[in-house]
């Protein structure tokens, strides 16, 4: 693929290192055009984290309109497990993954990825403080512990998912997960 999403060709997980020559030859573009389609590698790097965001991971915000908070647990985990497992792309989660072994030169990645996981669990806080509100859920549930506790099982799930951990198992785990309900 070439243009604006070819860049996406090299495994975005490797996108933080990448070398610009890898790139540009990956798009079929020149460096010039490269730098006057994203500016850097790093615009580059939040132009994929979008499409990431919008693409496998479009999960979230049908999560986060759940009608329910179970649901919205539900719904983010499951969604994890099957963009982790997506058949034709690398398992896991560039947002876990991505940048989290990098030097200094990957400093910016890691530091945008960690936002993004930040406000991931950010917004499943606030959907799980909607639903005590609402009486969803009991006055006495923490919200933000209930966040943390389903964004970290999807996150274990991410990295089980790159050590080859099937797509069924990953359904166990999110199942399992939800047996504990609300947590805390």
């Amino acid at each position: 693929m070439h243009g604006e999403h070819g860049a996406l060709d090299v495994d975005a997980e490797d996108l933080v290192e990448v070398r610009l020559a890898d790139l540009t030859e990956s798009m079929g573009i020149s460096r010039k055009s490269m730098y006057a389609a994203f500016g850097n590698k790093e615009e580059l790097f939040q132009k994929a984290l979008q499409l990431y965001s919008q693409g496998p991971s479009a999960y979230i915000a049908e999560a986060l309109r759940a009608p329910t908070a179970r649901e919205a647990a539900r719904i983010f985990l499951t969604g994890s497990v099957q963009s982790n497992t997506q058949s034709g792309y690398p398992a896991g989660c560039l947002g876990v993954q991505g940048a989290l072994a990098v030097g200094e030169t990957g400093r910016p990645a890691r530091d945008a990825l960690a936002e993004w996981r930040r406000r991931g669990q950010l917004h499943l806080r606030e959907r799980f403080q909607r639903a005590v509100r609402e009486g969803d859920l009991p006055v006495s549930a923490d919200p933000d512990l209930i966040a943390r506790y389903v964004m970290t099982i999807a996150n274990g799930m991410a990295v089980q998912a790159t050590g080859g951990t099937t797509r069924e198992e990953l359904q166990q785990v999110a199942d399992a997960a939800l047996l504990n309900w609300p947590p805390g």
